[in-house]
């Protein structure tokens, strides 16, 4: 009986050599390809032009990506698919017409993230100092899209967000969820060095109980972002900062201690804000906000035609009304577009009893299985 390995052994230099030589001409076809892809990616934008069209179309983006993930067989895994293909259709964005995204900057903060993970590297970010900024941008044409936080996992809804759409006639293109992971991070890389810690009040509170235990003689000061404070820590090395993997290598910082959050599943849901209505995928959510009647059982009048049409509401948050005292505005995400018979019949349904109902955005829903 042969018990010998069958698998392929790789041992000998001509062996290292072959397969090297066969990856160097794999990737030679793979630039060519992608080559050929912006050619035709760049006819297509000429196409639009002639016909005015947006140059993203974020419907047929997802369904390109989500069409590919649903075809791979590994051992490439669905997330990268994701971000190789998204860098590709950045790119073939930027041979069409250069975009310009706006974001809550600085940069290397996480709306940042984000915002590259959505729209690839190829694009020209702009950071802005305020949510208010970003919508503003969008709204005046400097800016082809936006990228602003919404809710977090542990904090909850971004109020100040939810807020601006009430004054905004922008719409939701797209969502994004981001995972949130803290580092602690320091010029010299040392512990004990450490007398002042920066960072973003959100992520103190996230990460209190490992700052308890391992600095808890520590000063903490409170920053406007993670990035910011890591530009500070990057001038003192008596000083750390909590913020993102990202800052380190933007503002030359070491990594002290990685993922020191007290709660490891912390995620954080953008949204992308344009001009454009996106066209159904099949797989999508609906977003509105409507403020009800001041009586009894008002509310559960206006959500009665969603159970009775059998939609799936994903999510329903309220605000207190800025026009009224003892008013409240509600948000709600339904699962189906606006194209679709059900979504606008129950949403026209729900108009007739609500004093105000706004619709703002039928997009694609997120990929990576949240």
């Amino acid at each position: 009986m042969d018990n010998s390995d069958s698998r392929p052994q790789i041992q000998k230099p001509e062996d290292l050599g072959a397969i090297r030589a066969s990856i160097d001409e794999l990737d030679e076809k793979i630039l060519a390809m992608i080559n050929q892809r912006l050619h035709l990616a760049k006819r297509i934008g000429e196409l639009k032009k002639d016909k005015n069209d947006m140059v993203m179309d974020n419907a047929r983006e997802s369904m390109v990506i989500n069409r590919l993930i649903s075809m791979n067989k590994g051992p490439l895994t669905d997330k990268m698919v994701g971000h190789f293909f998204s860098e590709i259709i950045a790119a073939s964005r930027e041979i069409q017409k250069p975009q310009q995204v706006g974001y809550l900057g600085p940069e290397a903060t996480f709306t940042h993230i984000a915002a590259m993970n959505h729209f690839g590297s190829s694009v020209s970010f702009m950071p802005q100092p305020s949510i208010r900024d970003v919508f503003m941008e969008v709204e005046k044409g400097s800016c082809q899209y936006g990228v602003v936080p919404v809710e977090n996992s542990i904090e909850g809804a971004v109020n100040y967000t939810l807020d601006l759409f009430y004054e905004s006639d922008l719409k939701i293109c797209a969502e994004i969820y981001q995972s949130i992971s803290h580092d602690l991070l320091s010029k010299t890389g040392n512990l004990e060095d450490i007398q002042v810690i920066y960072s973003h009040p959100h992520a103190f509170a996230q990460c209190r109980k490992w700052l308890r235990k391992h600095l808890p003689a520590c000063s903490l000061k409170e920053c406007g972002s993670t990035a910011s404070a890591a530009k500070m820590a990057s001038e003192n090395s008596r000083s750390a900062a909590i913020s993102s993997h990202e800052a380190a290598q933007m503002y030359h910082l070491n990594v002290v201690a990685s993922r020191i959050e007290d709660v490891s599943r912390n995620i954080t849901r953008f949204l992308v804000i344009g001009k454009e209505e996106v066209r159904k995928t099949g797989r999508d959510k609906t977003s509105i906000m409507f403020v009800t009647t001041h009586i009894p059982g008002a509310l559960y009048r206006i959500l009665q035609p969603i159970a009775a049409a059998g939609l799936n509401m994903v999510k329903l948050e309220s605000r207190p009304a800025r026009h009224e005292k003892w008013s409240y505005v509600f948000f709600a995400d339904l699962e189906g577009h606006m194209q679709d018979v059900t979504i606008k019949t129950t949403v026209e349904e729900m108009r007739n009893i609500c004093l105000y109902l706004k619709w703002l955005g039928s997009y694609p829903r997120a990929r990576d299985g949240f």
